[in-house]
């Protein structure tokens, strides 16, 4: 049994994918595998579409793993932002009524997240920051999630919201408030 921290076990194995060694890329397939599919699962909920996002996965590790780095994030988190990325893409595909939107509102989670900060301390900060706020609104429903970031990076009115997303305005309004008490519980644990 190794007595090494996991992280650095994958974080060796990353480093050797990104030489191209495929031996590495089979280890960390049969080490992390199961876990990210069960990631791919919960966003996807159908089997089939959650093994193709695995698979995807795994494609894009190997493409990409020379530009992982462990000061930025640990190798599970890093390589589970990739399943949730290719999972968001695949819901997007089915949602096509709804493309729109969800680009929109990716592009402005893009635009808030990116920062000029000026030293690696605040940039450390605020990654751990929106990693924190990432894990919170993934836990919110879809719909839930989605009336929230748009209201807040759309800078919808609940009446907007309402006839955007063509639903009655108690809903938005209800899910907009459980969803702010949601997310307040949750980050009052990552302060």
């Amino acid at each position: 049994m190794s007595t090494r921290h996991p992280d650095t076990e994958l974080m060796e194995l990353l480093d050797r994918v990104a030489a191209r060694d495929e031996s590495a890329l089979k280890v960390l397939y049969d080490q992390t595998s199961s876990r990210l599919f069960g990631l791919a699962l919960r966003i996807l909920r159908h089997r089939e579409a959650a093994e193709d996002v695995l698979q995807e996965t795994f494609l894009t590790i190997w493409r990409v793993a020379g530009d992982y780095r462990a000061a930025l994030s640990p190798p599970m988190a890093w390589m589970g932002l990739i399943v949730r990325s290719r999972a968001l893409d695949a819901l997007r595909k089915r949602s096509s009524d709804r493309t729109d939107l969800t680009q929109e509102l990716d592009e402005g989670l893009e635009q808030s997240l990116e920062g000029d900060s000026p030293n690696p301390l605040d940039t450390a900060q605020a990654s751990q920051q929106a990693s924190a706020l990432h894990q919170c609104l993934s836990r919110l429903e879809h719909k839930q999630r989605e009336v929230v970031s748009l209201a807040y990076l759309r800078d919808l009115s609940h009446g907007e919201l309402a006839e955007q997303l063509q639903l009655p305005l108690g809903t938005v309004k209800t899910w907009i408030r459980r969803g702010l008490e949601q997310l307040r519980t949750c980050m009052a644990r990552y302060v």
